[in-house]
């Protein structure tokens, strides 16, 4: 299928990846083969790879550890028929990771974990992308490469590394700027919205359980771009608000 004006799948896919905050995780039953699927929170990565939190003790991690190959599905979570709205399958395997920038980035969506992530049986895991089903709809249906889903984050380091910094920043200093990024340039309700995290192509937003991704204008490199786009998407914002 190639992409219609209306429809882009990449886009698609990326939104769903971003503002999806639980799924239905799949692995394989140690002994049988049998497949096995169970709820599990997410978050993701700079680039876009799905991060889980994960006990030991439970069967999906008993199995992955014996067999890494998972499957994770998200979707949209509209009202009405599920089936109505887009979801992703993606395809990976799943390994156990010590990288702070993981853990960060997963307790930033999923603050109520910060009760029980350093218990002795708990682990953060990452899903290393080996391909994704999109679909999106009736005729809305595409298969989708790793790269064609993650975010390159060559050239990027500083603003990578700038991350907890940008987000404790607008949440302190500019969480009129972030309200605004939700309410008027995503339509969400108002609500004690806050940045979760940023990265080249985009900007996280969250409130409560619900994550909304704000896409940039273009690629960004460098914290001191990143200063000058968000200034320009709350004027934007503003001006949305003044004239509605």
């Amino acid at each position: 299928m190639q992409p219609t004006p209306d429809f882009d799948p990449q886009a698609v896919a990326k939104k769903l990846l971003r503002e999806g905050r639980s799924g239905a995780l799949a692995t394989l039953m140690t002994g049988t083969g049998d497949p096995y699927c169970s709820l599990v929170n997410v978050a993701t990565a700079a680039d876009g790879a799905p991060l889980l939190l994960l006990s030991r003790l439970a069967v999906h991690t008993k199995n992955l550890l014996r067999d890494p190959r998972v499957s994770l599905m998200l979707d949209e979570r509209r009202e009405g028929d599920p089936l109505q709205g887009a979801r992703v399958m993606l395809l990976g395997t799943a390994a156990a990771t010590d990288d702070p920038t993981a853990r960060r980035r997963y307790l930033d969506r999923q603050p109520e974990a910060e009760a029980f992530a350093d218990f002795g049986d708990f682990s953060f895991y990452q899903i290393a992308l080996k391909g994704a089903h999109l679909v999106a709809g009736f005729g809305r249906i595409v298969d989708l490469k790793p790269s064609e889903l993650l975010v390159d984050l060559s050239g990027a380091d500083a603003l990578v590394a700038a991350e907890p910094e940008v987000v404790d920043h607008m949440n302190r200093d500019h969480a009129d700027a972030v309200g605004l990024y939700a309410t008027r340039l995503l339509g969400a309700a108002d609500g004690p919205w806050r940045c979760v995290g940023c990265d080249p192509e985009g900007l996280d937003l969250q409130c409560e359980r619900t994550g909304l991704r704000l896409p940039f204008p273009q690629r960004i490199s460098s914290p001191g771009v990143l200063r000058q786009v968000l200034k320009e998407l709350a004027e934007k914002a503003r001006g949305a608000l003044s004239s509605a």
